[in-house]
């Protein structure tokens, strides 16, 4: 944890990663605009968790950026859209790093289960919560064969939802079958 110039605790983990991860995603083409594949993986977490709101998100410095969206109407926005979260509900392909939960798990390299958000003060203060409704989080950390944290696979809802430890399994085996994909995205599979 860091503390602003006024001495207000930030509740956004410092990622001194962040720079080797901007690297290693150039090297491998993403997270810089929409993917179909990470798209329909997306789609297949959402179907896979029962959740309304599933992405395939890449972090950089200063924003996370959805390579992959599925939100509950099955729409995606255009690849340009930039949504700092405008409307209760709207989700855009991008948002500043400290909304949300997806930096805590690049950070802390594990995956995360908050059932009801509002269940930890830490993270019920989060913008999403009143920005988007979000009321509960399961994401895990995509960590390729380099030892990099490219971002995270997660999904969230608006209502309490009982990941236990099935969802926490469910998650993890997902993100594991995506750095899987993307290893295979490189010439000869190796970095």
């Amino acid at each position: 944890m860091t503390y602003d110039p006024t001495g207000h605790l930030l509740l956004t983990p410092v990622d001194r990663e962040a720079p080797l991860r901007v690297r290693r995603l150039r090297q491998l083409g993403i997270g810089e605009r929409p993917d179909p594949e990470f798209d329909e993986f997306a789609g297949k977490l959402a179907e896979v968790t029962g959740a309304p709101y599933a992405m395939v998100n890449f972090i950089d410095e200063n924003r996370q950026f959805f390579a992959g969206l599925r939100t509950p109407d099955g729409t995606r926005p255009a690849g340009d859209t930039v949504a700092a979260v405008p409307t209760r509900g709207a989700v855009g392909r991008y948002m500043a790093r400290d909304h949300g939960y997806c930096p805590h798990v690049v950070v802390r390299r594990k995956a995360l289960v908050l059932e009801d958000v509002c269940d930890y003060p830490r993270f019920a203060g989060n913008p999403v919560v009143d920005e988007l409704g979000v009321r509960s989080y399961l994401g895990a950390p995509l960590i390729d064969r380099t030892g990099t944290v490219l971002g995270t696979v997660c999904v969230v809802d608006t209502a309490p939802r009982p990941w236990g430890r099935p969802g926490l399994e469910t998650i993890k085996s997902l993100a594991a079958e995506l750095v899987e994909r993307i290893h295979r995205r490189e010439p000869d599979g190796r970095p």
